[in-house]
Parts: C-alpha cells; sequence; structure tokens
C-alpha cells in the first residue's frame, strides 16, 4: 500500500508508475474521488459534532424550545444519515481503487513493457561444453531412479513428482548446507566485504511456517491475486501459500520494532504450492513448472536507509550459493512490467540449462520498500520517539526443484552419473558420486 499523502504530493509519478507497471487505473479520477471523500467526511464529522452538542443542550432547554430542538435533531438525523451512506460507497470505492496503485520502481529500474526487455546485469561461469549428447533431467532423473513422473501422474495428476533417493538426499543437503552458510555471520561477513557493502551481518534465523494461511493475510501481503493461481480453501477463508515468504512476511503484523532489532532475517523452507492456470503446454516435460514444490526463501526486515543495500547483499548472497553448487548463471535487472506491482526493484538470476540450451530463471530478489509493511502495519521506532514502516525484501535461497534440475544437467557424466558438488558432499554422506 502506497502513502496517501505522497500520491497527493507527486501524482504524475505515481500515474506514470502504473503506466509502465501495465496497471490501468486513472489518477485524475481518484484524486477527485480523493477530494469528495475528504468534503463528505468532514460534513459528516461536523454534523455529527452538531448533533452531540444540541443532544447534550436538550434536557436543559424549556418545554417548546426542546420540541423544537428534537424536530430540528430529527431532520438533521435524516441528512446525515443519508450522507453517511453516501460516504460509506465513496470510501469502499475509494478503498478499491486506493489498493491497486503500484509501489514507484526505483530511479534505476529500466522502464519496459515486458520480460523481453530485461537487462542482463552481469554472468558468471562458462557453460559447459559436453563431449556426449546431453540428457535433460527427466533422462538423467529417470535412468538413475531418482524422479518417477509417471507413478505421480497416475496418482496425483499431471504437474506432480516423486522425488527418491539420492534425489532427496540432495534436496536434504541444499537445505542444510543454505541454513548453516546464512547462519554463518562469517561468511555473511565475506561475502558483503566481497560486494562492497557495509551492511549489517547479522544472521538469518531458520524458519519452518505453515503452508497455509488466512485469505485475507495473504491480501495484506498483496500477493492473493491473482487468485486463479492459488490453491484456495473457501469455507474456511484459507489458502495454501505459493511461497514461503507469504508467512514469513505477517510474521511481525502489527508489530514496532526498536530501531536497534533491525535488521530482523529468515531464512524459511516450505512446501508451495501453485495452480499455474493457463500455462498448458508451457514447460509441462519434467520439474521445472509443477504444482507443488519445496522453496528456500530469505525475508528482511530493516531500516528505511537499509532497505536498498539489503537487496544487493540478498543478491550477494544468491550468487555465492550458486557459486559453491558451480553452476553458470547469470544476474538479470527486471524492467518495470516484469518487477510486480509491490516491488520497488526486482532482480532475476537464471541458471544454465544444458538440455535447453539456454538460462531459465531459478531465483528472484524483490525489494518492496514500505509497500508491504504499510499494508501489515509492521513499524519500527527510532530512538528519538519517531515511528516508521520498515522496509521489506523477499527473496529466494534455492527453489529445490529447479535446483536440482542445474545440478544434475550441469553435473552429469558421460557414463550416466551425477557428479555431486563440492560443498554439498558432507551433507551427503561424503558421496561424490549420484549413480
Amino acid at each position: 500500500m502506497i502513502d496517501i499523502d505522497d500520491l497527493r504530493k507527486q501524482p504524475k509519478e505515481y500515474q506514470k508508475a502504473a503506466k509502465n507497471k501495465g496497471i490501468d487505473i486513472s489518477v485524475d479520477e481518484f484524486l477527485k474521488l480523493d477530494e469528495l471523500r475528504r468534503e463528505l467526511t468532514q460534513f459528516v464529522e461536523e454534523m455529527r459534532a452538531e448533533k452531540n452538542s444540541v443532544s447534550k443542550k436538550i434536557p436543559t432547554m424549556k418545554e417548546k424550545e426542546k420540541q423544537d430542538a428534537i424536530a430540528d435533531m430529527k431532520k438533521l438525523d435524516k441528512t446525515l444519515s443519508g450522507k453517511e451512506e453516501e460516504l460509506k460507497t465513496v470510501e469502499e470505492k475509494w478503498r478499491t481503487l486506493f489498493l491497486q496503485f503500484p509501489n514507484l520502481p526505483l530511479p534505476t529500474v529500466p522502464i519496459g513493457y515486458s520480460e523481453e526487455e530485461n537487462v542482463v546485469i552481469r554472468s558468471h561461469g562458462t557453460p559447459r561444453e559436453f563431449s556426449f549428447p546431453v540428457r535433460d533431467h527427466i533422462a538423467i532423473g529417470e535412468a538413475l531412479d531418482i524422479i518417477d513422473i509417471k507413478t505421480a501422474a497416475t496418482v496425483s495428476g499431471s504437474r506432480f513428482a516423486y522425488l527418491k533417493g539420492d534425489a532427496v538426499r540432495l534436496q536434504m543437503a541444499l537445505i542444510q548446507f543454505t541454513f548453516n552458510t546464512l547462519g554463518d555471520e562469517d561468511t555473511l561477513r565475506t561475502v558483503a566485504k566481497k560486494a562492497g557493502l557495509s551492511v549489517s551481518t547479522k544472521a538469518f534465523l531458520p524458519i519452518l511456517p505453515p503452508v497455509i494461511m488466512r485469505q485475507d493475510i495473504m491480501d495484506r501481503m498483496d500477493r492473493l491475486h491473482p487468485a486463479d493461481q492459488r490453491y484456495l480453501l473457501p469455507e474456511d477463508n484459507q489458502v495454501f501459500v505459493g511461497s514461503a515468504e507469504h508467512t514469513l512476511g505477517p510474521y511481525y503484523m502489527e508489530h514496532i520494532f526498536e530501531e536497534a532489532e533491525l535488521p530482523i532475517r529468515f531464512i524459511g523452507y516450505s512446501t508451495s504450492f501453485r495452480r499455474e492456470a493457463g500455462t498448458y503446454g508451457k514447460d509441462m516435460h519434467g520439474i521445472l513448472r509443477v504444482h507443488q514444490f519445496d522453496k528456500l526463501e530469505v525475508e528482511s526486515f530493516t531500516t528505511t536507509e537499509a532497505g536498498s543495500d539489503e537487496q544487493q547483499f540478498i543478491v550477494a548472497l544468491q550468487e555465492y550459493l550458486l557459486q559453491q553448487l558451480e553452476i553458470p548463471y547469470r544476474v538479470v535487472q527486471k524492467c518495470t512490467f516484469d518487477i510486480g506491482k509491490p516491488n520497488a526493484n526486482g532482480v532475476d538470476i537464471d541458471c544454465w540449462i544444458p538440455s535447453q540450451d539456454t538460462y531459465r530463471e531459478t531465483h528472484t530478489s524483490d525489494y518492496m520498500t514500505d509497500f508491504q509493511a504499510r499494508r501489515l502495519g509492521t513499524r519500527y521506532k527510532t530512538p528519538d520517539g519517531e515511528k516508521h514502516f520498515v522496509h521489506m525484501n523477499d527473496a529466494t535461497a534455492f527453489a529445490i526443484g529447479r535446483t536440482i534440475i542445474a545440478i544434475l544437467e550441469n553435473h552429469q557424466q558421460a557414463d550416466g552419473c551425477i557428479t555431486v558438488p563440492k560443498i554439498l558432499r558432507p551433507y551427503m554422506g561424503g558421496k561424490d558420486m549420484i549413480r
């Protein structure tokens, strides 16, 4: 949710932001409604004050004066009732429109109207040249008996999978590796220094959050819509999460931090669910785009001044994690259209997928400034007593399924085996090959 006073001060900036994010809304029309709402509010408040004032005086009035006052009060009540109904209608329309306004993008975000206008910032690693025919992750997984799509289709339907044996061990290794890395302040200090960032190196707290949440709370996160992508539980007014950040973000709803407590950093692990409505025929093969998947997700709460550097730090950590897996990747600055309504900035990381001979998105980093915090009521208090909304970041540490795809395909060998990245071997009992 944006700052209404800021919208009133710089309406052209918000109209431009809406246009560049592909959101059809008129600032001028909203401001006319806003003015009407304020006029009605003032009128209703004045009438209520008059009613209260006269009501207090009536018991002290003489009979004739009292009867006249009561008659006037009945007329006032009728007028007030009509204006209150009008105000209620205007306020509902006002709130519906107000919540459609997007966050202002940072000045560094390129203007663009499709994913094709995103900008590659940098690349790391060189895609491997294979001396044998490259197999995709499903061919590899089926040959090693570690991924079973067919049985999952029979049991659950399309876009589900069984992970088995060493694929499960690989997943658990990724989880432990991530928790240990993001919980180690020495590693965080090293990454921050290499990235040239002067940020806190406070560790990330591991969290196992719920996978079901109230629909109204997800809406306060501004993540409920489009609802056709969510698995809803209408009888219970609940919804399955589409990412761990959906339940991590509201953890401090209506909370006020002391400034010295910030940053607060979570690393959450969660099974996530998305209907993928409207994507039939797209990435149907394998486990790239499925209905149920597991993610390691970062969520952080910072001061206003620290928010942007926090995102840069998180991206540096994403890169560090990928570098340890020895997977080529590229970092992509998302354009205005692609960053999304709540975001002030968005950065993706795409990993090299040999079977597709291209990079595919595996990580994202979203910086919301105070947009979500306003909806959630999450603030902090400065030493001099001023209260501000926190700035929030969320980001992918690892989308497990997509990371397993990248590992299997980039580290495949001619004999069908997979070389386990060195960093993961201690978490897999020292195993260096998946056979």
